[in-house]
């Protein structure tokens, strides 16, 4: 927002989110937004309750290490940066307020207790560069849950290194390469890649130096096992398959798949971001998989976006063991613990991150496992399955479903039809569920469907939010036959309108500037 602003009904503004009287307002603003914290700033605001330095500061730093000119801050008083704060984390969306359907991303309530775990101080204030001595009970903790992921996902061992998934299958792969130089295999130079496989997967192969083969799918959803056995060949050096896919579906063929891959002299890697389908009833190491990535914060409890940190640790088979970055974490016979020394293990792939990964997301999945027990994943994953396809039956009401099939955690489903008939996108159906309460899929992917939309329940949720979600879009499915003006103009609740997304991914405007005039920005 820009224009003048008087101090009190700045206050005002930023205390009860409104919009002053006289303050002129970007088009498409709605009500709840305020002015930015530096339109607040008023010289002099705040001072005073800290004590000032000696008057000869200034002259004890070197000429050389001084501004020419105030750094620009803002001044306020804390009652004006706390409430401007406070508005501000009310415009956001969050999975305390609402519920977070989004495919592919497993946006779950999270239980507080973990929350409190990882803020234990013998965790939260234990310095990285600790001696093993001080950091048994973290080192303690870090290796049971090592163990409890080789146990969950059936793979020999488990690396906690890596920050993200994304890193993860970075690891993964690099592991993969590994392999095949240390047995004089150069010509492996091509991954192959489904097209329902997560979009990180063919951007990670080529990272590690590979070619990738997007393999197509079959008409049921699976991949096409006649275009994966023309694929494969002798410079095929792995494959890598999200299972269950990114259409929500748990891939049939995988047995013959992994016999295809393995008979090939290639790994076979399995992203492991939809694991919180499949806990207790499919173990990725006993089917066969050489190497996989678990997504702690979609799985095991850390909460999923607001910019990390997360946690992608690497599971194994015994082939792969060798290449594990280093260092890793060991017990000894005495029952102590340890990290790895320099080149204690020459054949690893090395340090993938520092120190042994973010211990504090680990520590949260650490306290979630626990708490649940095997039994109590394995109920994890049949809720998830079964609030997918109860929603699956619900949304299929009113908007086409593709695949006609049992789903899994997630389900893909079409306004394609609709949009024949009315002319409405997704993407309109997706800003008018703002305006019934709710947060929209994730749209338009997997890029293969038409006008998709990928939703996901999770088990966390009740059958009264998945009965208000499913007629929700059955409401917008109406107002497009009867009053589609309602969909297209939408949102119109929400904080701002529709804004220009395509500028603001390849242009984005990232920090403040003052306005010229009432709204538009200065020029650089």
């Amino acid at each position: 927002m820009s224009g003048s602003v008087t101090p009190e009904a700045a206050a005002a503004a930023a205390q009860l989110g409104a919009i002053p009287e006289g303050l002129s307002v970007p088009p498409g603003a709605g009500p709840s937004l305020q002015p930015t914290i530096f339109e607040l700033s008023r010289p002099g605001r705040g001072g005073g309750k800290v004590a000032h330095p000696p008057a000869d500061a200034l002259d004890r730093i070197p000429a050389s290490a001084l501004r020419a000119a105030p750094p620009g801050l803002p001044e306020l008083d804390e009652p004006t940066v706390a409430r401007h704060y406070v508005n501000l984390s009310r415009l956001n969306y969050s999975i305390d307020t609402g519920f977070y359907p989004l495919g592919s991303c497993t946006m779950k309530y999270n239980p507080k207790v973990d929350e409190w775990a990882a803020r234990l101080r013998g965790f939260a204030s234990l310095h990285p560069f600790a001696p093993d001595e001080t950091a048994q009970g973290t080192l303690q903790l870090l290796w049971e849950l090592e163990e409890a992921l080789a146990a969950i996902s059936g793979m020999a061992a488990v690396t906690l290194q890596p920050a993200a998934g994304a890193q993860g299958e970075l690891t993964g792969i690099l592991m993969v390469r590994a392999y095949h130089r240390a047995r004089g295999d150069a010509d492996r130079t091509e991954v192959l890649v489904p097209d329902t496989a997560h979009g990180t997967n063919p951007a990670t192969a080529s990272m590690a130096g590979f070619t990738t083969v997007s393999i197509p799918s079959a008409p049921d959803g699976g991949v096409d096992l006649e275009a994966f056995r023309a694929a494969l060949g002798p410079r095929t050096a792995a494959i890598m398959i999200t299972n269950p896919s990114t259409y929500g579906l748990f891939e049939r063929r995988v047995v013959e798949l992994l016999e295809m891959t393995h008979a090939a002299g290639a790994l076979a890697y399995m992203d492991g971001a939809n694991l919180n389908a499949i806990m207790g009833h499919f173990r990725p190491g006993d089917a066969g998989f050489d190497v996989m990535h678990f997504n702690v914060h979609k799985t095991f409890s850390t909460p999923h976006g607001g910019g990390g940190p997360g946690a992608g640790p690497v599971g194994v088979g015994v082939s792969l063991t060798p290449f594990l970055p280093s260092p890793r974490i060991l017990r000894e016979p005495d029952g102590t613990f340890r990290l790895e020394r320099p080149g204690e293990r020459p054949a690893s792939i090395g340090r993938m991150r520092s120190f042994v990964g973010n211990v504090g997301v680990l520590v949260r999945a650490y306290a979630y496992i626990l708490a649940h027990g095997g039994p109590g994943l394995t109920r994890v994953s049949e809720d998830a399955v079964l609030a997918a396809n109860y929603l699956r039956r619900r949304v299929g009401e009113s908007f086409e479903i593709p695949f006609d099939r049992t789903c899994m955690h997630e389900f893909i489903a079409s306004a394609a039809a609709l949009k024949r008939e009315t002319g409405i996108r997704t993407l309109d159906v997706a800003k008018r569920l703002i305006d019934h309460g709710f947060h929209p899929p994730t749209i338009y992917f997997p890029l293969t469907i038409e006008e998709g939309m990928l939703i996901e329940p999770t088990e966390t949720e009740s059958v009264e939010t998945l009965d208000a979600f499913a007629d929700a879009l059955a409401a917008i499915a109406r107002e497009a036959r009867e009053a589609p003006h309602l969909v297209t103009a939408a949102p119109t609740t929400a904080p701002v309108r529709r804004l220009d997304e395509a500028a603001a991914a390849r242009q984005p405007n990232l920090r403040w500037r003052p306005a010229a005039g009432s709204v538009t920005p200065c020029p650089e």
